[in-house]
């Protein structure tokens, strides 16, 4: 998976006014959990960028005065909620040897022949829970549609893997491809045609039949 280097600063303080004092000045709070204590941090508000406002997963790599670097996975993220600003983050700390969950985003691959029927996609599930050993962390669940045809729908045990676990139920719909009025329409034209042929048809009478038949 991708990784993504935040600088932070260790507070001292983690009072209501060095909290404002630290967000007037661009700065966004922040707390990083694991096994041992807390760690109170400070971050520029440009370095959650990339991190936030993208659909891509990463891993962070917090590095903090002293050359102390923590590997850790955003968990959570407050927001100002008329501006929208960044109020605080919640980050856990991750290891090697220990599986962790994240958000993953799902990327459709191939051209649904159901599509090119006429048909219309329908993309439930465009993240999902992923639960893995850091190094097996996918940085996006691909899909493969291209023989879905319409009616045709992806389930989650479709689309499981060995070396990550999906933190979904098996009936749970990724994607389908449903019925549209267009290909409705083309269905009802077929019909129609394959009707008027029939009816067009050169009626051949019985004494006709005989006829060739005794020749």
């Amino acid at each position: 998976m991708k990784s993504l280097t935040i600088q932070g600063k260790k507070r001292e303080s983690v009072g209501k006014a060095s909290t404002r004092a630290l967000r007037n000045a661009e700065q966004v709070p922040c707390v990083v959990y694991g096994e041992a204590e807390p760690i109170h941090f400070s971050a520029d508000v440009k370095s959650f960028k990339n991190l936030v406002y993208t659909p891509e997963a990463h891993i962070v790599v917090l590095e903090l005065e002293g050359g102390e670097t923590i590997k850790c996975v955003l968990q959570d993220i407050q927001f100002h909620p008329v501006t929208d600003a960044i109020l605080h983050a919640d980050f856990y700390q991750i290891t090697d040897d220990k599986p962790v969950t994240m958000s993953i985003p799902v990327r459709l691959e191939g051209r649904a022949r159901g599509v090119m029927a006429g048909g219309v996609l329908r993309f439930n599930l465009r993240r999902l829970k992923v639960r893995a050993l850091p190094a097996n962390l996918p940085d996006e669940v691909v899909v493969d549609i291209s023989k879905m045809r319409i009616g045709h729908k992806k389930y989650i045990k479709d689309i499981r893997v060995a070396e990550y676990t999906l933190m979904h139920p098996d009936s749970d719909v990724v994607c389908l491809i449903k019925t549209s009025r267009t290909a409705v329409a083309g269905a009802d034209a077929d019909d129609d045609d394959d009707e008027e042929e029939e009816e067009n048809a050169p009626e051949t009478s019985a004494e006709e039949s005989n006829e060739t038949a005794a020749e």
